[in-house]
Order: C-alpha cells, then structure tokens, then sequence
C-alpha cells in the first residue's frame, strides 16, 4: 500500500498544506480517504481528476468534505469526453443531502447522482477494490468513523476526527501505520468527545501496539513540535508530523 498526504491542516488550510485528504494505493486502485477544503487542486500532483475509484469521507465538516462540491464540478461538466462514471463516495448518512446544500445551486436534486454512487457507512466491513475497510463510530460532535485499511497483509488505521474512545483503539490494534488527529494541545484544551492532543494519540498509539504513528489534523494556531514531542513521551515508537506532499510504503 501506498499513502499520499494529499492535505493534513485541521479547520482549516494552512499557508503549507490543505485541509485533511489522504490518498491510498494498491494494484492500480486509488482510494481516497477525505477531501477538505484546499484538497481537489492538491490531489492534481498525485492523480488525474478522472483517476480515482473510489472516495470515502470520515464525517461532513467542511475541512474534510467540502472539495467534493469543486469535484462534483469536473466529474459533471467534464470539458473533454463527456460527463464522468459515477464512482462510489462512502460518507455518513445524509452526504448527498450535505453537498447538494453546500454546492446550493446545483442544475436539480439528483444530478449528483450522476457522478458519485453514495454509499452509506456503517460499522462494519467493506471491499473496496483491492483492499478491505473496516470502519468505526469515533467520538465526534457529528457522526464520524475511523477506518483501518487492509491490504496483503498490512494495515493502515486512519482516526478521522475523534476524541479519546476505545473503537479507535480496537481499529488500530497491531496496525502496521497509524494516520492519527492530534489537533489539540495537551494542558490548553480539553473539550470532551472533540479531538485529541499529541499525548493521547500517542498513548493510543502504545496501548494498540502499532508500528508508526504519523500525527495529521493539526491546526495553523497549534504548535506541531509540541504535539510530536508529547506524543513520542507517549509512544516507544516512531512518531512522524504529516506533511502535504508526502508519501509512506505501508
């Protein structure tokens, strides 16, 4: 497997990076994990715009979704070739109905149909292309999954947006890379069922056994250093800061 980090800013885009989008490869399959705001002109560096297969959104804030509606865009009025397949778009109940609303002046109720299959999540397991998802309910304000991302043998759990909870700890049991938020600062915020600071991505990190952690989500106003240094005080293992642009062999 491969993981690209399309984008990896939390709230919003930073001055180096978009907002949450995460491109995984195997066999000639792209599935991509989110798609915030800043994402579709990034994703252009690693994919062509008509080479995806398949998109799965963690949860429907803008900072992980909203590009769809620019997607919808060049899937629909594709200048060259004709409108584009549908392909299958994994979100929470009620995605379409999210981005029919935030695009607002769409040509009628269904033509997003046209171009994305919507798919709803729920726990459980299922196949896309090559790889096996499993996915979770994390603790959010609104309903949001985690997911671990299976492939010949290896593991790659992605967290979402999240606050402590023991399905992220189930999901990432073992898991050869841990893609986990820390957008909080350990001491400064705590806002229960939210999101997690450095030391607790790092102390889910050690107690679920994994190989990596790559910390992501991390807002402009939020020092990184002090978030990787409070998650390696956590976790006995290497720990990354998520960077646009970068790629991992998972």
């Amino acid at each position: 497997m491969k993981l690209t980090v399309v984008g990896c800013s939390g709230s919003f885009p930073s001055a180096e990076s978009a907002c949450s989008s995460y491109l995984v490869e195997a066999d000639g399959y792209r599935l991509l994990l989110d798609m915030g705001n800043g994402a579709l002109g990034e994703l252009q560096r690693h994919c062509g715009l008509y080479d995806l297969d398949a998109v799965v959104l963690s949860h429907l804030h803008a900072d992980h979704c909203v590009d769809m509606c620019g997607y919808f865009v060049a899937r629909y009025y594709r200048h060259d070739g004709g409108r584009a397949d549908a392909i299958p778009v994994y979100g929470p109940e009620g995605t379409e109905r999210r981005l029919v609303t935030a695009y607002d002046d769409v040509p009628d109720e269904k033509c997003m149909r046209e171009v994305f299959d919507f798919r709803t999540l729920t726990p459980g397991t299922f196949t896309a292309g090559p790889f096996t998802v499993h996915t979770a309910r994390v603790c959010h304000p609104v309903e949001a999954f985690g997911f671990r991302i299976e492939y010949g043998g290896r593991s790659l759990t992605y967290s979402g947006d999240t606050g402590p909870c023991k399905a992220l700890h189930r999901l990432a049991r073992g898991c050869d890379l841990f893609l986990c938020e820390a957008a909080f600062t350990h001491g400064k915020e705590d806002i229960p069922e939210l999101h997690l600071n450095g030391r607790q991505a790092g102390e889910h990190a050690e107690r679920a056994g994994v190989g990596r952690l790559l910390l992501t989500h991390i807002p402009p106003w939020t020092d990184p250093q002090v978030n990787l240094r409070d998650a390696q005080g956590a976790f006995d293992g290497p720990v990354e800061l998520a960077k646009a642009g970068a790629t991992y062999e998972v």
